[in-house]
């Protein structure tokens, strides 16, 4: 019996060390891909912030050297809406990857989560959240401090990438309008308007697409409450 009992006990331990070496491979893939998709993002952002400077540097001069002749409506129409286009893929990027970054977040917690309940004293050395729902993900994303989800939104490489978006937008409508023969002061509110109009659309779908996600995702191991260093949020 003693043997048996032995048997059994070493068949648990490998069981146990295999649960525990897939999880990690799986953890390690996880951080592989989060970080390859961030590296990603931040490139297309500069690049795109990088063409944003270059394009309005080139208008100037255009003006410059042209005296904003016959041709430099179109030329600058041109410019600013090749710059519309780039930014609209940008930001899709942007979204998709701030939706990714929050998956692979997720992801990473409920792996954590089964480290917890393989070893419950390792557990309690957690500062990121073993839990896999909304609140969770909160905590791993600030684990020392609550952070108000203005502050995260408003911090974000999405926000600015949105407030570029609009300005460029505004000024190609509004540069559309002057060459249609609107008023100056007509085609500059029509493209303040305008791009207005993109921050919002762009803050109201972002804000969409992070409710979606809590409304049809179904977390494995939901949060027992706030930290308690939080609760004097």
């Amino acid at each position: 019996m003693a043997t048996e009992a032995d048997g059994g006990g070493a068949e648990s331990d490998a069981a146990l060390a295999r649960r525990l070496q897939i999880l990690a491979t799986e953890h390690w893939g996880l951080l592989a891909a989060r970080s390859t998709a961030q590296s990603e993002v931040l490139t297309r952002i500069s690049i795109y912030l990088t063409l944003v400077s270059a394009g309005l540097v080139t208008i100037g001069l255009l003006g410059q050297a042209t005296r904003f002749g016959s041709w430099f409506p179109a030329a600058a129409l041109g410019i600013l809406g090749f710059l519309s286009v780039v930014g609209l893929l940008t930001l899709m990027r942007v979204m998709t990857v701030a939706e990714e970054d929050l998956m692979y977040v997720v992801a990473m917690n409920r792996i954590r989560g089964a480290y917890a309940d393989v070893d419950a004293t390792a557990a309690g050395y957690f500062l990121a959240s073993p839990s896999d729902d909304q609140l969770g993900s909160m905590v791993t994303y600030s684990f020392l401090r609550y952070r108000g989800g203005l502050e995260q939104v408003l911090g974000s490489s999405m926000i600015l990438s949105i407030l570029v978006n609009g300005s460029v937008g505004g000024m190609f409508v509004g540069g559309l309008c002057a060459a249609l023969g609107m008023p100056v002061i007509a085609a500059v509110v029509v493209g303040v308007v305008v791009g207005l109009a993109i921050v919002a659309t762009a803050v109201s779908y972002g804000g969409f697409r992070y409710r979606m996600v809590w409304k049809t995702y179904a977390p494995l191991r939901p949060s027992a409450g706030a930290p308690p260093h939080w609760r004097g949020r």
